[in-house]
């Protein structure tokens, strides 16, 4: 249902804007489908932890995550069931994990913030922004943009981690950053089956010339 309706938008689009090749509609296309399918999705997963009792705690790891995740990229499952479970997986498994942790060491706390933050300062240089096939960023300037962006996010949210007083939105911060540096790399990508558009790009052109 979802595909009908993002084709009949794209095609919509085209007739509009005869100047979009085939290539940019595919590029429309997929964002359409991320458009149209987050909001279900955001609806599933909200209603799961509802019913989990971590509402709360669920919403505040997707809006703490949010800035980290939009510039530093990371994997796509390939089909909406598999992305509302994966999704729901690290959004909920965060939340819920979240309430059991305790540090009863604040020097422990600190060397595990500070391994996290080091692990993801590493893959925000090698990887970030990650991108996809579907939704590459070939902008020189666009990617360093997002791979500072990205450097200032990670360490914005790792401090946080180590002041904010409540306890479960700390192990939030921590956690969710921890996951999303994972999300960049490349044993996630070949995990997922999943390529840097960049990359794709890179080797397209190359054949081409």
């Amino acid at each position: 249902m979802i595909d009908k309706i993002c084709l009949f938008l794209t095609h919509k689009i085209k007739e509009e804007m005869p100047e979009i090749d085939n290539e940019r509609a595919e590029i429309i296309d997929y964002g359409l489908h991320l458009l149209i399918g987050e909001l279900p999705k955001n609806f599933i997963i909200l209603g799961i932890a509802y019913l989990l009792g971590i509402f709360k705690l669920t919403l505040i790891t997707v809006i703490l995550l949010l800035p980290y995740r939009a510039v530093s990229g990371g994997f796509h499952l390939k089909t909406h069931l598999g992305c509302i479970i994966g999704t729901t997986l690290i959004y909920c498994g965060v939340a819920k994990v979240s309430c059991y942790i305790v540090f009863y060491s604040q020097i422990l706390k600190y060397i595990t913030i500070l391994s996290v933050w080091i692990f993801g300062m590493i893959m925000v240089y090698l990887y970030a922004p990650a991108d996809t096939e579907n939704v590459p960023i070939l902008s020189k300037k666009e990617r360093k943009y997002k791979k500072i962006m990205s450097y200032i996010f990670l360490s914005i949210g790792l401090i946080a981690s180590c002041i904010v007083p409540n306890n479960e939105i700390s192990n939030i911060l921590l956690l969710s950053y921890f996951v999303q540096s994972v999300s960049i790399t490349k044993i996630a990508y070949k995990l997922t089956k999943n390529k840097y558009g960049y990359e794709v790009y890179s080797e397209q052109k190359i054949l081409h010339t």
